[in-house]
């Protein structure tokens, strides 16, 4: 295991704290795809960031937008690095980023915890806005691909569902 120094984690949470494009309510750190960052030299950081999904459009403003911050923080030389293993989950997503999901009217995804571990007891999607699991899909894509589209049925009021992977 790699050991991150205190110029490393501050430059982490720099570029952890760059909303996400998509959802702006979540930073990258709370959707989980910021892997890490590595000084290379003096000026010169590498940030490795995780996709999505693979092809996720998302990444290349994700990436111009660490670069941005970074700059903005002095560091001339900043590369972002995809990282395809470990591929990215719903489980990445921390309590802090569930909460705003929710709070900004997404359903978030359910946890699916560790293979091999034990299966949820309920399917149910409940209802970001008044917490019913009386819920309908309408579309399996939303605004985007990782988001389906579904209708409360108790109060009739449509919402985002950030689909688990």
């Amino acid at each position: 295991m790699v050991t991150m120094t205190a110029l490393e984690e501050e430059l982490s949470r720099i570029a952890g704290a760059v909303p996400d494009p998509e959802l702006p309510v979540l930073t990258l750190e709370e959707l989980g795809v910021l892997r890490g960052a590595r000084l290379l030299g003096p000026g010169k950081v590498e940030i490795a960031l995780t996709p999505t999904y693979t092809g996720c459009p998302a990444i290349e403003t994700m990436s111009s937008d660490i670069e941005r911050a970074l700059h903005d923080h002095g560091i001339p030389e900043v590369s972002v690095v995809t990282v395809l293993a470990p591929a990215w989950s719903t489980d990445d997503i921390s309590e802090e980023g569930r909460r705003k999901l929710a709070d900004f009217g997404i359903a978030p995804p359910r946890p699916q915890g560790p293979a091999g571990g034990p299966v949820a007891l309920t399917l149910a999607i409940r209802c970001p806005h008044c917490g019913s699991t009386d819920t309908e899909l309408l579309s399996r894509f939303s605004s985007t691909a990782c988001k389906a589209l579904r209708r409360c049925v108790a109060c009739r009021e449509p919402f985002d569902h950030f689909k688990e992977l």
